[in-house]
């Protein structure tokens, strides 16, 4: 599967300005946060989930990839919220397991699906700026922002360097399997140890060569990067705030609720 650097690249919101994918991004990963309710977060998971596959042109199948790892950690870290062990059965559903129960109550069952449904729609905010935006359009909006330029600095080099592991990795790992290098669990094990020694020693030797590369184009501590130039348009600035303000309004009168219970 490609990787997110070359997804973003060929998506068709490439061209879109980077600042206005910015503030879409984090202004309702915010508001999604702070509203905390069903209904929110599933406005914001099908809004991003449009805007990533319809409209930038990313496939569903992808897109569903690309979900299933920050899934599966939710639903295990939503479990160990949810899930007790006590000596009285909840209401939900109780395993015995001697004199204690592995149990759940309705209301904490409710309490994890809202907060892993959160936590899902607040990564699809994250996932539709980093599959349309390159990182460098993003670190030119944190320029703007006036963020220091060391923190910058190592952002890209770090950035880069994932990639450069990773593919790395890949290559390894194909001619550890064409060699029959995870037949069995006992030999997986050590050509585990053997990727990861590999993988040790070739990283301190890409990054001397990367450097010396660095060095040979006359680096003086800073990457100067060409940003595009690309307008913004009204009409996106326009439905941006109309989605921004329908969130705030679905957060104000989800507290004002919360609040009359009370």
């Amino acid at each position: 599967m490609p990787s997110i650097d070359s997804i973003c690249h060929a998506s068709r919101l490439r061209n879109v300005n980077a600042a206005v994918k910015f503030w879409f991004s984090i202004l309702t990963l915010a508001l999604c946060v702070a509203g905390r309710s069903v209904c929110i977060s599933l406005l914001v998971l099908l809004v991003n989930s449009l805007l990533i596959t319809a409209r930038s042109g990313l496939a569903w199948k992808r897109y569903g990839k690309l979900l299933a790892a920050p899934l599966t950690f939710l639903l295990l870290a939503t479990a160990a919220i949810v899930i007790s062990i006590s000596r009285r059965p909840l209401s939900a559903f109780a395993i015995p397991a001697g004199s204690w129960y592995v149990t759940a109550g309705w209301d904490s069952l409710a309490y994890g699906g809202r907060l892993m449904l959160t936590a899902l729609a607040c990564v699809s905010c994250l996932y539709f700026l980093s599959v349309t935006t390159p990182v460098t359009d993003i670190l030119g909006v944190l320029e703007s922002l006036r963020c220091p330029r060391l923190f910058l600095e190592l952002m890209l080099l770090i950035y880069r360097y994932i990639f450069l592991l990773l593919s790395l990795a890949s290559v390894l790992t194909a001619a550890q399997q064409s060699r029959l290098g995870n037949r069995d669990f006992r030999t997986s094990l050590r050509s585990f140890g053997a990727l990861g020694q590999a993988l040790f020693v070739q990283s301190i030797v890409r990054s001397r060569l990367s450097w010396q590369a660095m060095e040979s184009r006359c680096y003086q501590g800073q990457v100067n990067v060409l940003h595009p130039k690309q307008p913004v348009k009204k009409s996106q600035v326009l439905l941006t705030a109309l989605f921004e303000l329908l969130l705030l309004a679905l957060v104000i009168i989800r507290r004002c609720q919360l609040w009359i219970l009370f």
